[in-house]
């Protein structure tokens, strides 16, 4: 049975920054952010956009675009590592928003950034093994990345969801279950305490964490493939990675090249040059919509992927790796089939109409806005003017009425004009 993806969307937040701005503001030379880190643009959620209201509007923009019907939808699972609440998962929520049958599987999935990919996995199996029945599954990867104002982490925030509808009938990829290599380890190089909003990590560690992780899941693919031939880099058309931030998506090309030559490159070795030629051909054309969004954790790795759909034509583009990677850690290294004809739909995928409509936040603005943002769910209030940021989505986050969220454009309730919308956003309460 063919199974792999049938639609897909990313939605983000409708504001961003310039990192070279935000280098200026804190002292920094803009090239350690464009250049060191890759980042151009870093997308930013205000108060009322949260992990639940970008999961929604992805799925929707997928099984609209797409004209899928929603009744469709057998399974629902949201992979984050930003949600909302310790015992409730987005999922109930993005469920009720969407309308979804009551017979609809549904839970959410948690190992950092390893969490969508999970979902995949028990998506495709859900199918493969005919419990599916004809229905279909629908992944929605929904994080947002945050760290302190002033922190070195700063520059790596970012947020967004990724919608893919996976079923029989794969649209646009196909997945190859026989080629599919794993790695777990407990390490300590990212990780937020129940007690904590953001996020703590050690930068090095969790970059050699990555590329052991990659080392690990690269040899177990190439053990378990009936045809290791079909794992090497000169059989990959394009190589996609997870993508905290462009220039690791470099390393982890490197690395690869590394394994599959049997060596270390270093620059002056004479493979050197083949090493960045084959990033350049296989990985780096599909980095623009990260470079201007940011890391949006779970989701960064497929937001390559609709990257490399929708700028390619099918003609050559038989065969590429998937390759996912949780802190903590997780990894998985993927074979998958772009299915042909699917430049039919590079249209509705493309998000760069959507990317150019945002509006980019002063400096101040966004200090404001992450203010604003920690102080939710905590005993501090500060007045929020939500047509200030001229947000055109009708599906909001409200705030907390006795501990409940509150989310404009529930099914049965009409959409909020936009007078009717809540002035002020304050915790608990609204």
């Amino acid at each position: 049975m063919r199974v792999g993806i049938e639609a897909m969307a990313f939605h983000g937040p409708e504001h961003y920054i310039e990192l070279t701005e935000l280098a200026a503001a804190r002292g920094v030379d803009p090239n350690k952010y464009t250049k060191g880190l890759g980042q151009i643009r870093m997308a930013v959620a205000t108060p009322l956009e949260d992990t639940v209201t970008l999961a929604v509007n992805a799925a929707r923009k997928a099984l609209e675009k797409f004209r899928i019907d929603y009744g469709d939808i057998g399974t629902l699972v949201v992979g984050t590592e930003s949600g909302v609440d310790h015992s409730k998962p987005v999922a109930v929520y993005v469920h009720e928003a969407l309308g979804l049958r009551s017979n609809c599987h549904t839970y959410e999935t948690k190992h950092a950034c390893f969490g969508a990919m999970a979902a995949v996995f028990s998506a495709h199996d859900w199918i493969s093994c005919g419990r599916a029945d004809g229905s279909k599954a629908l992944i929605i990867a929904s994080d947002i990345a945050r760290y302190p104002i002033g922190d070195p982490g700063e520059p790596t925030q970012g947020a967004g969801a990724v919608a893919m509808v996976i079923s029989d009938k794969p649209n646009l990829l196909q997945f190859d279950p026989e080629i599919s290599g794993h790695y777990t380890k407990q390490v300590m190089d990212f990780w937020r305490p129940l007690y904590s909003t953001k996020a703590f990590v050690d930068g090095h560690y969790s970059i050699e964490c990555y590329l052991n992780a990659l080392d690990g899941a690269l040899i177990d693919a190439l053990q378990k493939a009936t045809i290791p031939e079909f794992c090497r880099l000169d059989q990959l058309q394009a190589c996609l990675y997870h993508v905290p931030f462009v220039k690791m998506a470099a390393k982890a090309h490197h690395r690869h090249f590394e394994m599959d030559a049997g060596e270390k490159i270093e620059k002056d070795s004479p493979c050197f040059a083949q090493a960045q030629t084959s990033f350049a051909e296989k990985t780096g054309p599909w980095l623009s919509l990260n470079a201007i969004v940011g890391n949006i954790y779970t989701g960064s790795l497929f937001l390559s992927l609709i990257d490399l759909l929708r700028r390619t034509t099918s003609a050559g583009l038989k065969q590429i790796s998937l390759f996912s990677y949780g802190s903590g850690c997780a990894a998985s290294m993927n074979i998958a089939y772009p299915t042909p004809g699917f430049h039919r739909f590079r249209k509705q995928i493309d998000p760069q109409p959507e990317l150019n409509a945002r509006r980019k936040l002063s400096i101040a603005e966004y200090e404001k806005i992450m203010r604003i943002s920690d102080s939710l769910g905590t005993g501090n209030t500060e007045e929020f003017d939500a047509d200030a940021w001229d947000l055109t989505s009708d599906f909001l986050y409200l705030g907390n009425r006795d501990h409940i969220r509150q989310y404009s454009g529930l099914p049965g309730v009409p959409f909020p004009d936009r007078e009717s919308r809540p002035v002020s956003l304050s915790a608990p309460h609204v």
